[in-house]
């Protein structure tokens, strides 16, 4: 029986760059569901708030990562 099942070394060494890639796509569909509101019905209307307000409580999560990560970067974090 062959074992692979080693895990990957962690490399944080992007991690900031695809943080604030995410942060920028999350910012895009914002604001593509706010031009789709203006066609939407009350309740579509409402859906797309609540789902925005947890974009934009997911961006203020992921703004706090980005913010450790490069902390981590500047401290040397090791790749083990």
């Amino acid at each position: 029986m062959n074992n692979n099942n080693k895990p990957n070394p962690d490399d944080r060494s992007d991690n900031v760059e695809k943080l604030q890639d995410m942060v920028q796509n999350t910012i895009e569909n914002i604001e593509k569901a706010h031009e789709t509101m203006e066609f939407a019905s009350e309740e579509e209307r409402e859906r797309i708030e609540a789902k925005n307000h947890r974009r934009e409580e997911s961006i203020d999560a992921m703004r706090n990562e980005i913010r450790d990560e490069a902390a981590a970067r500047e401290n040397g974090y090791r790749n083990e």
